[in-house]
């Protein structure tokens, strides 16, 4: 694969139906995810690794990971 098409998991929060419980901040390791304004979640793409503790934590499975283009 060439350098330029490496791809980056990213974990992606539905902003419409977070309940802002912080379940995932308390569990990503990188410290990735912080609570917008008291409403959602809110992912920093420049430290999320993509590692799922986020998805797999979230009460209302409403985070997934997706592949993106570095």
């Amino acid at each position: 694969m060439a350098e330029g098409n490496k791809k980056k998991r990213l974990a992606r929060v539905d902003r419409d139906l977070c309940a802002s419980c912080g379940c995932c901040v308390k569990v990503c390791p990188r410290k990735a995810i912080s609570v917008c304004k008291g409403l959602y979640a809110l992912v920093d793409e420049a430290l999320c690794i993509g590692c799922k503790k986020c998805a797999k934590e979230c009460p209302a499975s409403i985070i997934e990971i997706r592949e993106v283009d570095r």
